[in-house]
């Protein structure tokens, strides 16, 4: 069996970006991915300006603390003031443009009005050159990349774009992932349960991931535990996807259609890695149609047990699709961080325990590890990847993989 490392550059080797884009309206670009780089209109700020209620002045002009100085103008936010004459103040607000021959800000709190005064201010603090002052393009130049193609559009990065003077940006058109569900002994919530039977967790748990990443995502519902209905439901699903992703069928019992199915209608690169929970995945293609011009769509096939099918998601389907989106992909985020926990039941696999940020800085262990307990991923706030053969020990430095940083 491959290791996850293995699995994982595998994938992400087969992986290749959507070639399409759209320019769409920056409101409606939230969660999609930009397709080119973005160019500024402007400068960000279009002029030299405050960052502090104060008062421009000329440092030249201040011999030492306390010095007297005239208030000549007023600057509000919104205006621009007239140059700044030898031995006079500006009085101007945070966001305001400092006026030409002013060459620093002193905050208010250091300054104080001379007693029976109304245009002279004390200079209680002598400034730097530049305090107090955001200069002119300091955050953004026009003309130069303000964001770069690959990115993640998150409200920052539209604050951004506004800041650029941008009204549309060119994104790439949304993945297409088609998923289906296979096993007899399952209802939706709602029905009837059969006997022996269960609710589907995994439709709704993997929809969801589906939808955080910005993918478009066809529900093909529960298919029956024939090989029949699950060759068509594939061929179906290849149409118009770029992906399909199952769950469940892909162990080696006699009702685990999803792997003669998918080599029927097209090929498997990948089956079983050496990882717990989720040993069983499977990784292929299936034709969009007979004739082979017409190309292929992924096939990811994940474990029908709840919590090896979100595992598998966050840490397989999930990076791949990334690259389908055009961003970056590869290794997940993680920490060094302390196991205040014993976990000696040591394993060949890499084990993904579910764990819990505690109030002392360490991780705690759900009690129950089974690949069954979906409780586990919703009481957690991570996983700790361990290592083959690899025991752990309250007070062990271990790898700790957030999931917030597993379901963007």
């Amino acid at each position: 069996m491959l290791t996850a490392q293995q699995a994982l550059d595998h994938l992400l080797s087969h992986a290749k970006a959507v070639a399409e884009s759209e320019s769409i309206p920056m409101q409606a670009a939230l969660g999609r991915v930009l397709a080119k780089n973005v160019d500024s209109l402007v400068d960000v700020p279009p002029l030299d300006n405050t960052s502090m209620d104060g008062y421009a002045v000329r440092t030249a002009d201040l011999q030492n603390s306390g010095s007297i100085l005239k208030i000549a103008q007023r600057i509000p936010a919104g205006s621009v003031g007239t140059q700044l004459e030898s031995g006079t103040v500006a009085r101007i607000f945070t966001g305001a443009p400092v006026p030409l021959g002013a060459d620093a800000v002193v905050m208010q709190e250091d300054c104080s009005i001379p007693e029976g005064s109304t245009d002279q201010v004390q200079v209680n603090v002598m400034p730097l050159v530049g305090q107090w002052i955001r200069r002119r393009g300091e955050d953004l130049k026009a003309g130069k990349t303000a964001l770069t193609a690959g990115t993640f559009l998150r409200p920052q990065e539209l604050g951004v774009a506004a800041s650029a003077g941008l009204t549309h940006l060119n994104v790439k058109r949304r993945v297409k992932v088609a998923a289906f569900f296979t096993g007899d002994e399952l209802s939706l919530p709602g029905e009837p349960l059969k006997p022996g039977g269960i609710y589907n967790s995994n439709r709704d748990t993997l929809l969801a991931c589906l939808k955080s990443l910005g993918c478009d995502a066809t529900d093909f519902g529960i298919v029956p535990d024939k090989l029949n209905a699950t060759k068509e439901t594939l061929r179906k699903a290849s149409k118009d996807h770029d992906l399909i992703i199952t769950s469940g069928g892909v162990s080696v019992g006699e009702e685990d259609h999803i792997k003669p199915a998918v080599m029927a209608e097209g090929r498997l690169d990948l089956w079983q890695i050496a990882i717990k929970p989720g040993k069983p995945l499977a990784f292929g293609a299936v034709r969009k149609s007979v004739d082979p011009t017409d190309g292929e769509t992924w096939f990811i096939g994940l474990p029908g047990n709840p919590v090896s099918s979100f595992v598998t998601f966050l840490l397989f389907v999930r990076p791949f699709i990334l690259k389908l989106q055009g961003r970056e992909a590869g290794q997940a985020q993680s920490y060094f961080m302390r196991a205040d926990f014993d976990w000696l039941k040591v394993d060949r696999r890499n084990e993904f325990l579910r764990v819990k940020l505690n109030s002392s800085g360490g991780l705690d262990l759900f009690p129950n590890q089974s690949s069954g307990v979906l409780t586990s991923a919703s009481w957690g706030d991570g996983l700790v990847d361990c290592p083959p053969n690899q025991a752990i020990k309250a007070g062990d430095l271990v790898k700790y993989i957030p999931f917030d940083a597993l379901l963007k």
